[in-house]
């Protein structure tokens, strides 16, 4: 890689997890220009919060070619590097550990890169020179203060000064959209988006051996987080259906009620599964559920999800959102009371709907879409 050439990604979300916004965007937009990953910064607490993640960083080296134009970086830091004042110093030594990992990556030191893409709200700009610098805001993370543990003020401020140093801002959710617009920023419209061509042997997919639902069966693949509302998936559990679960729980999430809806003999809980593993899971529902709580945060947000379950041929039932408005499809049935939500799974079960017709749709939201307009942003095209 020469470093003119390089697009530098600073990530809200690591590599080696579910594969979510930053991963998909990089990947496609790697196929524009060389792009170096940059995971969040991480400490020896990080570890001990997710063993997971640890033991995977422990098998994996700070600097990781994944292909001919791709790359990721982490940066270590010592552990309460996100309190007040010590937050301070975490931005300039991600910013060195980029520099560093950009001179291995390249044989030398850069001088100028092709473009940064930031997904963070404090500011990176500083990491190195670059002929574009575009702010990527991929969730309302002031909005989601509460939930990240974070300060609301704090997460406003860098916001406005990461944006202030940017050359163009880009959004993933037309809330997000309209919420910068009220406040002076123009932002381009950057959905999320899907891979059509991973669920294009569907139907050969291998059976998963750790589901035993009888059909018909709705199902929800996802994090599991506050941003989903449990009374919905319950809803539909209480209606006799299938349910099969697909995606890692949040400790918080692991309540008493979540283990209750478990056990019951129609739902399945797999836990997290890796992208690749995804259509075997796709292959058995036949309805797929977005079901998002009514929050600030969830309205300003875009579900992957959504655009995965059209890719793989399925019917959706979704909370009412406007990223669903956007889409503007009828393919996704929008219901909000638990009766409502339960009542439209029932009904897209019986519902004659063309699987072809669905992946067509979803084929004209795919993520080389979304890198087109993101690599415009950047010049490079």
């Amino acid at each position: 890689m020469k470093p003119d050439d390089l697009v530098v990604y600073f990530a809200n979300s690591t590599w080696y997890g579910p594969a979510g916004t930053d991963r998909h965007m990089a990947e496609a937009l790697s196929r524009h220009a060389p792009v170096l990953y940059v995971e969040p910064p991480v400490s020896a607490l990080t570890s001990l919060m997710n063993p997971a993640y640890a033991s995977t960083l422990s098998e994996r080296p700070s600097l990781e070619v994944l292909g001919p134009s791709l790359a990721r970086a982490v940066t270590k830091v010592t552990p309460g590097m996100s309190r007040p004042l010590l937050n301070r110093l975490t931005g300039p030594l991600v910013e060195r550990g980029t520099r560093a990992a950009i001179g291995k990556l390249c044989g030398r030191p850069a001088s100028t890169v092709a473009g940064i893409v930031s997904c963070r709200t404090a500011p990176l700009w500083s990491a190195v020179p670059a002929r574009r610098k575009i702010f990527f805001a991929t969730d309302d993370l002031p909005a989601g203060a509460a939930l990240l543990g974070e300060s609301r003020e704090r997460l406003l401020r860098d916001e406005a000064r990461t944006i202030q140093g940017a050359d163009a801002v880009a959004v993933v959710s037309p809330g997000l959209q309209k919420r910068y617009a009220e406040e002076g920023w123009i932002a381009e419209l950057v959905p999320n988006g899907c891979l059509p061509a991973a669920y294009a042997d569907l139907d050969a997919a291998p059976d998963p051996d750790d589901v035993d639902l009888p059909g018909p069966i709705a199902g929800f693949v996802g994090h599991l987080n506050d941003r989903i509302d449990l009374t919905l998936l319950e809803a539909v559990a209480q209606t006799g259906v299938s349910l099969l679960i697909v995606g890692p729980a949040v400790p918080g999430y692991r309540t008493e009620r979540f283990e209750a809806l478990c056990r019951r003999p129609n739902v399945r809980w797999v836990g997290a599964k890796p992208f690749a593993a995804l259509p075997s899971y796709l292959k058995l529902i036949d309805v797929g559920l977005t079901p998002y709580a009514d929050t600030t945060f969830n309205r300003a947000s875009f579900p992957l999800k959504t655009l995965e379950y059209l890719a793989a041929g399925r019917a959706v039932v979704a909370t009412p959102l406007p990223a669903n408005d956007w889409l503007g499809t009828e393919f996704i049935t929008v219901a909000a009371s638990p009766a409502a939500f339960a009542a439209a799974v029932n009904g897209s079960m019986r519902a004659p709907r063309s699987a072809e017709e669905r992946r067509a749709f979803a084929a004209g939201h795919s993520w080389s879409h979304r890198a087109e307009t993101m690599a415009t942003l950047l010049d490079l095209t």
